[in-house]
This record gives structure tokens, sequence and C-alpha cells, in this order.
């Protein structure tokens, strides 16, 4: 008997290795459970991906506001593998948003949260909001433009909470403005505080998964009665069941590896996300907006009209939770098969949609004043070719003052305010002036910020935008 082999007998004499294998890997699952079921095991993998580059990436990050923008810089631009390892992270962090809400689609379409599933699913939902918070504050770290007012924006969020909003908004900010305390509590909620509240809840997960068994795929006649379904499930295993690995962990195995090979191929061929300008608070004409799995909510809150915001944002969070812990509490019973609930499936379908719908008007942000065309841009030539004194200084108020940022001339510009390429068909001098000196609906007034002869000169400009110059 070699050393291994009696040093494998003596801990397992003692920590029992081999009952635990036999429970986690060795347990019965319904032989036809398929593809769909792989969902939950990626989605840990992701999670471990994130532990694994989050601990590289914590070694050279600093948690403070004087170097944590130029830490990361460092880690994208010089530490070796520093991009790679960091877009290993960011895209980690993607497919497990992505996975974690792919996973608890399929659970709900196939009724999986179900008696005896229901805490199973709660956990899965806690696990949700946890994951979602995790990629919020793993974002605020990159301390750029997008995070100081993505704090700011979330701090007014929580100060909107009837009676406890002041107490969420200084806890949030760590005082009374955002610093390098509020960067600091964010560090650790990310790195220690949900990471915590994560391991825990998977442990948990896991054992509900063994204990009460992967849910068999529904079929159209599949009804859960929970007076029987313990013993059917029972008779389920007895006669269609096989060993989880390597019968169907294989499938799981082959599905992680995939996932990682996706994510470092990603790493490499289109890196993490671009460095964007320093979080610098005296900086108020820019563009802030959330990484792509918040760009729905983010969007939602700037469509609105501003006198419901109020309800909506208290109102969009407890609707969520009261759905996601109300489901198994309400609906344990019953049909499983998709097709007998056709409201399950509307609620996805519908869900997808308006999420697809909003992710993208958040990424065009139409209502947003393109601040880059203002600092970096200029106007079209065909624009201002041929312009006399009068109307190229209109023209260059047209930019320096800000207009261009919300309104399009051909094509360029921003997209909050009305095309402007022949607003000189539309609207008179007079016209135009009123506009100017009185705004519109979510445009300035610029009577007291432009002199006579400036307003002259603007209008002068817009007059020359029209079909036949």
């Amino acid at each position: 008997m070699s050393i291994w082999t009696r040093m494998y007998r003596w801990l397992d004499l003692r920590m029992d290795i081999s009952g635990v294998w036999r429970a986690t890997f060795l347990h019965p699952v319904p032989i036809d459970v398929n593809w769909w079921y792989v969902l939950g095991s990626a989605t840990l993998t992701a999670f471990i991906v994130q532990v694994v580059t989050g601990v590289a990436l914590a070694f050279a990050y600093v948690p403070s506001t004087e170097h944590a923008y130029s830490s990361l810089d460092f880690i994208t631009r010089q530490a070796f593998l520093g991009s790679v390892v960091r877009g290993l992270h960011f895209w980690g962090a993607t497919a497990m948003v992505v996975l974690i809400l792919a996973h608890m689609g399929r659970v709900f379409l196939f009724g999986s949260f179900k008696f005896p599933r229901e805490v199973s699913w709660l956990t899965g939902s806690l696990l949700l909001l946890l994951v979602l918070a995790m990629a919020f504050t793993g974002q605020l770290l990159r301390w750029d433009q997008d995070s100081f007012w993505g704090i700011v924006v979330l701090a007014e969020q929580f100060g909107k909470t009837p009676i406890i909003g002041g107490v969420l908004a200084q806890l949030t900010i760590a005082g009374q403005q955002v610093g390098g305390a509020t960067l600091t509590r964010f560090f650790a909620t990310h790195v220690f505080l949900i990471p915590a509240g994560i391991f825990l809840l998977i442990g948990v997960h896991l054992y509900l998964v063994v204990h009460r068994g992967i849910s068999d795929p529904p079929q159209p006649d599949s009804v859960v009665v929970p007076n029987v379904e313990l013993e059917r499930y029972e008779r389920v295993l007895a006669t269609r069941g096989v060993p989880f690995f390597p019968d169907v962990a294989w499938r799981d195995f082959a599905a992680s590896a995939a996932l990682v090979l996706a994510v470092l191929l990603l790493s490499v061929a289109v890196g993490p996300p671009a460095m964007r300008t320093e979080a610098n608070p005296t900086i108020v004409n820019t563009n802030p907006r959330p990484d792509w799995y918040f760009l729905s909510y983010f969007a939602l809150l700037s469509l609105i009209p501003p006198e419901v915001e109020n309800w909506v944002i208290l109102g969009v969070p407890i609707a969520i939770g009261v759905f996601l812990f109300a489901v198994p509490l309400v609906a344990n019973r019953g049909q499983r098969h998709w097709s007998k609930r056709p409201w399950a499936v509307a609620a996805v379908g519908v869900g997808l949609l308006a999420g697809a719908v909003l992710t993208v008007a958040g990424d065009r942000a139409p209502w947003a004043p393109n601040i880059d065309a203002v600092q970096h841009g200029a106007l079209p030539p065909s624009v201002t070719a041929g312009l006399d004194t009068q109307q190229s200084a209109g023209a260059t108020l047209f930019v320096r003052r800000g207009c261009w940022a919300c309104h399009t001339v051909q094509g360029t510009g921003g997209l909050a305010g009305p095309d402007l390429t022949f607003v000189g068909d539309r609207l008179t001098s007079d016209q135009l002036t009123t506009r100017v000196l009185n705004g519109g609906r979510n445009m300035p007034a610029f009577a007291s910020t432009l002199t006579p002869r400036e307003v002259d000169e603007l209008v002068a400009f817009l007059r020359t935008l029209k079909t036949k110059r």
C-alpha cells in the first residue's frame, strides 16, 4: 500500500471524504436531464473566475481616490498580463449576469421552483440580487466619471426612500459627500461583504440541489401535488435515475470549459473596457452611464416623466422583489410544463423584450447631450461653407454654447433635441429668437446667458440650415 493510499485512508476515516464524494457526485438524477441544466454550474464557474481574477487584481489595485484610477491604468497598460486579467474579470462578470438570469429563466419556465424546491428558488433569488450588486459595485471601483456620478445617482435614489432615505444616502457615500471613505466602503463591500454572502448562499443552494435532487424536465402532463410529489420523484429516480457523475456531470464540465475558453478569447481579442476620464467632481459636463447590464434601468429612469420618477425608483425594485420572493409561495403546485402556463411564458417574453429595447435605448441614450461632439468635434464643412461673418460667429456659438450637444445637424451632434438640419425651412427668424430666449421642453432658456448680438448671430446661422442654401 502506497503512502498516498495510507494518507487517503487516514483522512477518509476522519473526514468521510468518500461519503461526501458519493453524496455530492454519485447521487442519482433523472436520466433525461439535458443541456438546459448546465446553466447553474456555468454560473458557478463564472463566479470562480471572478474570485480568481479579483484576487489577482487586488494585488495591484489601490482603493484610494488618489491612486485608484492610476493603479487600474497601470494594471491595464503595464502589469504583466494585466489587461488580460482585467478582461477576464469584466467578461466573467458579464457571463455571470447573463448566466444567472438565463438559469432563473429556465427554472421559472420549467416550473422547477415548485414544491419541494421553493427554498432553492429563494436562495437563487438572493444570489441574483447579490450578483447584480457585485457587478454594480465593481464598476464603481474604476473611479472614472461614470463611477463618481453613478455613486451620486445611487445616493440620490436611496435618499428618496421614505423615512430612512437620508440614512441610506449617508451609508452609501460614507458621509456627506463622495470621497475616499466612499471608495473604501464600496471596495470592502465588493471584495469582502458580497462575496461572503455569495459563498454562503451557494453552499445552501448546492446542499438543497443535492438533498432535494434536480427536478426532472417537465412533461405536458406534469402536475405538482405536494402530498405525492416526493414519492413521485423517488419513483423517477428508481426507474430512470443515473449517477450524476459521470452520466450527467460531463455536460456541466463541457459547458464550464467552453465558458472559460469564451471568456479568455474575449479577454484577449476584445480586452477590458476602455479607461474613461478620471473622476473629477468639478467636471459637470459629462454623460455618465452604467455597464450594459444596468442600461435598461438607466433608460427607464431617463424616459419616464419627472413627476413619476420617485414612484418608479421605489416601485420597480419593490415589484421585482415581490415577484421573486412570492412566486414559490403562491405558485408552488399545479402545472409545470411551459405550454400549460401561458402567463409564465408571457412574463418571460415581455421581460426579455422590454429589457432588450431599454438596453438598446440606454446604449444610444438619445436624451443625453453628446458632450464628445462639443469637446472634440466640428460641424460638417457643408454646413459652415459660404457663411458670412455674422453667420460664422453663430456657428461658433452653436458649438461653444452646447447647442450641438443636443441637436443634430446633417447627422452629427446630439439626439436629445429636434433635428435642426433643415430648421431654417420650418421656423422664421422671430420664431427662432423666441425659442432661443425662452427655451422649451428640456431646453434651457438663453435670455440671461446670451447678449442680443449673440442671439442675432445664432439665429442668422440657424436660418442658413435649409434644404436649399
